[in-house]
């Protein structure tokens, strides 16, 4: 009779699943309810075992989860038959991305922010994945429905979703210390691939954080910073960046495009065998961030494609024809208005703004003006982050606009760092329309070749808006 009941639960599930495709949600979730909810979760190993030939992929991290979960979908479609779930952190949500249909193997997006609602130890038990997948871990997204978690909890949170495996291939970012240390302790058990930079050319411009041993939580003595706690660094304890499997061992700007060289050695689990990787692409000016992405999810296809020859061209083929489709809503660009060089896109965050504020560094060989979109009401600790990341420009000339709702809250972080730089304050009230066009006037009206915009903000409503209209008055 169970098998009966997990047969009928199943079927019922997957019709649910092609009904609720039509709505707006697309029902991600709601058929992995169902089928945990009148299966049992303990019937979860017999549906993936059902459902997938090879195995699972699991990849999670605080940034480049969507992005490089995209990436790797890509890539790896071209030679099988894929289930999939992007964006999604919940149980639910991966049993949807089971269900959809019988495939060769499964590669899942996985967020995690605590133990409780994460269940990494459940996730890594009931789908037993052959690969997990970590692209970094910092102190973002601690905070679950209103309560802080303290980093430590974080941080064990990710490791559950890795701690029990047995078998397969745990893939991680070397130049992280807290995901390095995660592949230090499975080497006894499993094969661990490390990717990170191998790169002169490139060096964080902001004031270096310090960051504890993830071994002894003594300081750690860092040498090299790519971006803010990612780069090479060591420990008295003796523990220290692991030697990298896959490196970005070239980075050369252009005027759109950037060029890049990714080198190294895997062992591929399908095959049970080590596989080379030396591709030189051209990719587009996404993100310093996301060229661990892309390192990254080069790492993960030359690691569990069943199909190894020609994996240099494929790899090479796919980023070639990138573009910045792949990357999220307000997405930061550079490009020429008015005989200006703007880089414009969201910075809601600490890291966020940084990444942007590096790239237009890049690019910018005269003095920078910044327009700044403040945080909201009770977001100090965002507003503290960026004033690192502003700090590190040190713009010729800084002005400050509402980037949320509240403009009292934005005249009182224009007052906390108005004295450090030639500013301005404009007190536009929360309109979209209006703050639009505030922007865009700024933006011609300015003085500057170099002119950085970014912040928080609406990032559909008025990052997109704004790049649009510039681009079209442009052409």
């Amino acid at each position: 009779m169970s098998n009966v009941k997990y047969t009928l639960v199943k079927k019922f599930s997957q019709l649910t699943l092609k009904t609720m495709h039509y709505l707006p949600t697309g029902g991600k979730s709601y058929p992995g309810f169902l089928f945990l909810k009148y299966s049992g979760r303990e019937t979860l190993p017999q549906l993936t075992s059902d459902q997938i030939d090879i195995g699972s992929i699991v990849i999670t991290g605080t940034n480049g989860k969507t992005t490089t979960t995209t990436m790797t979908i890509d890539l790896l479609s071209n030679d099988m038959k894929l289930s999939t779930s992007v964006d999604n952190n919940t149980i639910y949500a991966l049993t949807t991305g089971i269900l959809k249909d019988s495939s060769e193997l499964g590669v899942f997006e996985y967020g995690i922010r605590d133990i409780e609602h994460g269940e990494p130890d459940n996730i890594q038990r009931l789908i037993d994945p052959i690969g997990v997948v970590y692209t970094n871990i910092s102190r973002e997204h601690t905070q679950v429905l209103g309560v802080k978690n303290s980093f430590k909890d974080y941080v064990k949170a990710k490791t559950l979703l890795s701690q029990g495996m047995d078998k397969g291939v745990v893939i991680t970012n070397c130049d992280d210390p807290n995901t390095a240390y995660i592949g230090f302790n499975k080497q006894d058990d499993v094969h661990v691939t490390y990717y990170g930079f191998e790169l002169e050319s490139l060096e964080d411009i902001f004031e270096a954080p310090e960051v504890k041993c993830p071994h002894c939580a003594k300081a750690l003595t860092y040498s090299k910073h790519y971006m803010n706690h990612r780069g090479i660094y060591s420990c008295e304890c003796g523990f220290k960046r692991p030697e990298p499997d896959v490196k970005l061992t070239k980075f050369v700007t252009d005027r759109d495009k950037w060029i890049i060289t990714i080198e190294g050695r895997v062992y591929n689990q399908v095959v049970d065998d080590e596989v080379d990787i030396n591709a030189t692409m051209s990719v587009p000016m996404l993100g310093i961030h996301n060229l661990y992405n892309i390192l990254c999810s080069a790492t993960v296809y030359a690691s569990f494609t069943k199909d190894v020859e020609n994996i240099n061209e494929k790899i090479e083929d796919y980023f070639n024809k990138l573009d910045f489709t792949i990357l999220p809503p307000g997405r930061f660009e550079i490009f020429e208005v008015d005989d200006k060089l703007v880089g414009i896109g969201q910075g809601d965050n600490g890291d966020a703004l940084k990444v942007n504020t590096l790239l237009m560094d890049l690019y910018a060989d005269d003095e920078v003006e910044f327009i700044y979109n403040t945080p909201d009401e009770y977001e100090d600790e965002v507003f503290a982050d960026h004033q690192v990341a502003i700090r590190g420009l040190n713009p010729a000339h800084l002005i400050v606009v509402p980037g949320r709702v509240s403009v009292d809250k934005a005249e009182d972080y224009y007052n906390q760092i108005k004295d450090e730089y030639d500013s301005d304050f404009y007190p536009v009230e929360y309109d979209f329309e209006k703050r639009i066009n505030n922007i865009i006037g700024l933006i011609k009206d300015s003085e500057y070749k170099y002119i950085l915009v970014s912040g928080c903000g609406e990032e559909q409503l008025v990052w997109d808006e704004v790049k649009r209209r510039l681009k079209e008055e442009s052409s």
